[in-house]
């Protein structure tokens, strides 16, 4: 019995030596880890400190020199900087950004105050005729931006960025100089040219419709399909006897009625409330008269709005009820009308973003198609040329344009609006005898 107690008093010891053994060596390894995590922890420290060291340096020298970056990967902008600013010709200027080299300059000077940009530490700002010039590129000719990133040596997003801020920036500065209702100069002299180039008297602007091709929206598509079947956002725009927009009301979807656009806009209400003619109303045919728009066969009839007789080509009885005045009329008016749509040929094949399918979203198409009208007038208005070669590319790469139902006489015609139209019969007959 005293050999076995002793027994169990040795298996006791030995077991509790052995477990005292076990949990220093845990304990050892514990502190052995925390010692290592210390020394990682303390080294990671020391290295972020160097790395903010090496930035501080890096940005000292910047300021010291700004021609040094601190990356290695921009791609060079040698073509713009040598080629486009110092050898190009004036051909050159025309070909790329549709304007002249003046018009440019001028362009970029109207645009400063909300395109320049200020130097950081780690990036220089893009020059504002830099921004303008990738702009310009992308609304004249409506190439991917990868090849406008490529060429000018800038990143997608910044192409994207530029003509973003650009289109924004011209209808915020450059709208209240070439995109605003006319004087009483300018009535006169745009009803003169009406009578003078187009034959039509006592006119002064013909309203049209625009559609631009546009990527599948992610709301709503059916409404953007315009009466050709594609899909398209419809902007209305009133043009001068000089070939410039007065007007424009952009953003509708395609297959938004023409007549609803127009009594809903601005220019119906300044319109219908005379704001077209000067105070003193001129005389027409022996009565004083406010001064007319034309408009194309799917909007209503007013005494401000004058539209051709309905004409279905289908019916020959529908021919035989016009009478000679009323085909004299009809025949005035779409030769008058052409300003409108030589107008906007030339708009797109100037700025083809609006004639080729554009794949922006629909945030920015309606202020691009602003942006390009006020172009097509700043541009006309400097004398910059216009090559007819422009015109043949749109001609023969665009989908035509939708033709819109001609509207019938509704609830919408004014009633004296016929005595109008009946005074220009009468003026056609007498003048054409």
């Amino acid at each position: 019995m005293e050999e076995e107690e002793q027994l169990r008093s040795f298996m006791f010891l030995m077991t509790y030596m052995l477990l005292k053994r076990r949990r220093d060596i845990n304990n050892a390894n514990t502190q052995r880890r925390n010692e290592i995590q210390r020394r990682i922890r303390h080294r990671q420290y020391f290295f972020q400190r160097q790395r903010r060291m090496l930035m501080m340096m890096i940005a000292g020298s910047i300021r010291s020199n700004i021609r040094t970056r601190p990356w290695t990967t921009t791609p060079s902008t040698d073509w713009w900087e040598r080629v486009v600013m110092t050898e190009f010709q004036p051909s050159d200027w025309l070909d790329k950004f549709r304007m002249s080299r003046e018009t440019f300059f001028y362009l970029c000077d109207k645009l400063r105050p909300r395109l320049a940009r200020q130097d950081t530490s780690f990036r220089l700002a893009l020059p504002v005729e830099k921004r303008v010039a990738v702009a310009l590129w992308r609304l004249a000719s409506n190439i991917e931006y990868r090849t406008i990133s490529t060429l000018f040596g800038v990143g997608k997003s910044t192409v994207c960025r530029c003509v973003r801020d650009m289109c924004h920036a011209i209808v915020a500065l450059l709208s209240s100089i070439y995109l605003r209702p006319p004087n009483e100069q300018e009535l006169e002299d745009s009803a003169q040219l009406f009578l003078s180039h187009l034959g039509f008297p006592h006119c002064v602007a013909a309203i049209a419709t625009l559609h631009t091709a546009i990527i599948t929206p992610s709301n709503n598509a059916s409404d953007y399909a315009n009466p050709a079947g594609w899909l398209s956002v419809l902007s209305q725009v009133a043009v001068s006897g000089r070939g410039q927009f007065w007007d424009v009301c952009a953003s509708f979807p395609g297959g938004t009625d023409p007549a609803d656009i127009l009594q809903n806009s601005s220019l119906w209400a300044t319109a219908a409330e005379g704001g077209l003619s000067p105070a003193l109303l001129p005389i027409f045919v022996g009565k004083p008269l406010r001064y007319v728009l034309l408009g194309e066969a799917c909007y209503p009839l007013q005494t401000w709005l004058m539209k051709t007789y309905p004409e279905e080509k289908g019916r020959r009885a529908s021919h035989a009820a016009l009478t000679e005045p009323q085909r004299l009329f009809n025949r005035q008016i779409t030769r008058a009308l052409r300003v409108s749509e030589e107008a906007l040929l030339r708009l797109r094949a100037r700025w083809q973003c609006l004639s080729k399918r554009n794949d922006c979203g629909l945030d920015v198409v309606p202020t691009m198609i602003l942006a390009c009208c006020i172009l097509h007038n700043m541009c006309e208005s400097h004398g910059d040329a216009f090559k007819a070669g422009w015109q043949v590319e749109v001609v023969e790469a665009e989908s035509p344009q939708p033709s819109h139902k001609q509207l019938l006489s509704t609830s919408m015609d004014q009633s004296h609006a016929e005595e109008v139209r009946q005074l220009f019969c009468d003026y056609f007959q007498q003048h054409n005898n």
